[in-house]
């Protein structure tokens, strides 16, 4: 309970795995301006993968939260119903000045509708991404959450473009920057050397693998994981590669369950592919850095790489982050054998393709958040 006394309370709202990054700098730079505000920290639960959670947040530096929902998993109706259900009270026990989501899961939209139906003013960090693809869930909620926001972050110059198409006057647009990035700048000098994790987590203690000489693949998405026939073509084209480079595949456990339902844990095992269990952010950045290339359907992944300057083939049609493409190290191949293997050619034969850092990816977008909401206000 916060009393009338203290300062302006700030609800910050993270539910899933993808939050956990995007707030750590967020939560870190309300702290530096703590004079003006006082955060209150919310986790839905959405993400019910305890251990996980606390390795993120102990790895991060994000501080416990005030109170957790504890929504745990369910269909996209159930889970954002529970959310809101929930949410309600904690907004009526506190009466913010605002409430501030980042990302598309489910909690994003979910709390939003709450704070709004209650005339508080809603904050989107990492506003205006849009992959045009509306059979995407997280499509659905951004375009909702943006659609309700009151002052909208973006992390690309391009975001503010598809805001203004759908309606959103500029004034409310503001381009700070990509916390993302914030957070893998400020946790770059602490990741795990891949070695380590390879010997930490694999079974297999006598892996051949050097740095810069392996793929990394990660693959969630249901779009590649819930249909047989997309999940074979993939994984056969994965065994082809791994005879050229040896693969590093943290296994998501909703990739997992499809793996073995379909019957394709032989043709997994038929290639030089590394299999690891889920992993905690250092320890996948470690990967992810000395990797030679990554191979993903990740939206964070995508920019990471670009930061990090490593070539990046996304196993997906589309992307809301045509940065990484345009200015990054990123190319969209979807689950089409000739793209992915044409991609891995020329990553083998000429290093891939280069990029550069986009405007703003410095480190310092939280700051520029945090010191516009202030500024707005209060």
């Amino acid at each position: 309970m916060i009393s009338e006394t203290q300062k302006p309370v700030l609800v910050c709202v993270v539910g899933a795995r993808p939050n956990f990054m995007k707030i750590a700098p967020v939560m870190a730079a309300i702290k530096e301006q703590s004079d003006h505000l006082q955060p209150y920290l919310v986790h839905t639960g959405q993400h019910y993968d305890e251990a996980m959670k606390d390795s993120f947040f102990r790895q991060l530096g994000i501080p416990e939260p005030d109170v957790d929902l504890e929504v745990g998993s369910g269909s996209h109706a159930v889970q954002t119903a529970e959310i809101m259900r929930l949410f309600e009270p904690v907004l009526d026990e506190l009466n913010p000045f605002a409430v501030l989501v980042v990302g598309d899961v489910n909690s994003t939209i979910a709390c939003g509708l709450v704070a709004v139906k209650k005339h508080i003013p809603l904050i989107h960090v990492e506003a205006g991404l849009r992959s045009g693809d509306r059979q995407m869930p997280e499509e659905i909620n951004r375009v909702l959450t943006d659609q309700i926001s009151d002052l909208l972050f973006t992390t690309e110059k391009e975001a503010a473009k598809n805001l203004v198409a759908e309606g959103i006057g500029s004034e409310r647009v503001v381009f700070a920057g990509n916390v993302m990035i914030d957070t893998l700048l400020n946790n770059l000098k602490n990741a795990m050397p891949f070695s380590e994790v390879l010997r930490k987590y694999s079974a297999d203690q006598d892996l051949q693998i050097i740095e810069k000489n392996y793929a990394l693949l990660t693959m969630h998405r249901p779009s590649n994981v819930d249909d047989k026939e997309v999940l074979s073509r993939v994984l056969e084209t994965i065994v082809e590669i791994s005879q050229k480079l040896p693969v590093v595949f943290p296994v998501h456990p909703r990739t997992e369950k499809m793996i073995e339902k379909f019957g394709l844990v032989e043709k997994l095992k038929s290639g030089n592919i590394t299999c690891l269990p889920p992993l905690p952010y250092l320890e996948i950045l470690g990967l992810m850095s000395s990797a030679k290339v990554v191979l993903t359907d990740s939206g964070g992944l995508q920019e990471e790489t670009t930061a990090l300057g490593v070539p990046c083939i996304t196993l997906r049609e589309s992307t809301e982050r045509p940065i990484t493409v345009d200015e990054g190290t990123n190319v969209i191949v979807g689950s089409d054998y000739d793209k992915i293997i044409s991609s891995l050619k020329d990553v083998l034969e000429t290093g891939g393709k280069s990029g550069q850092v986009p405007e703003k990816w410095d480190g310092r977008a939280a700051e520029r958040i945090i010191q516009k909401i202030i500024s707005h206000y209060l």
